[in-house]
């Protein structure tokens, strides 16, 4: 039996090329991936000393953030280029940088 790809329904984005939205002060946002049941995939760009207003609280389902570059702290620690955070349902933290930083977020 041969085996076929199957490329339908992939997509596939440069989030480079996609206009920034503002999202809070010193904050941008450009949705890279949209899915069911208000899943999405963002890509946030922090300025230096920027910091979501209010706390983030992952009420509905988890979180998932990698960092792409900078430094990006959760409230609580500092997490590198190339660190994935996984924030589990009912946790919170507050989103900032101090140094700026390019991040994915992931609601699952």
């Amino acid at each position: 039996m041969k085996e076929e790809l199957n490329f339908k329904g992939i997509t596939s984005k440069n989030w480079k090329k996609i206009q920034g939205n503002k999202f809070a002060e010193g904050i941008s946002e450009r949705t890279v991936w949209e899915g069911g049941n208000g899943k999405k995939a963002i890509i946030f760009e922090f300025s230096p000393g920027s910091k979501f207003p209010g706390i983030d609280k992952h009420e509905t389902g988890p979180e998932q953030i990698y960092v792409i570059s900078g430094i990006f702290n959760d409230g609580r620690d500092d997490h590198r280029e190339g660190t994935f955070i996984n924030n589990p349902i009912g946790t919170s933290h507050i989103p900032q940088s101090s140094h700026g930083c390019v991040v994915m977020l992931y609601n699952s």
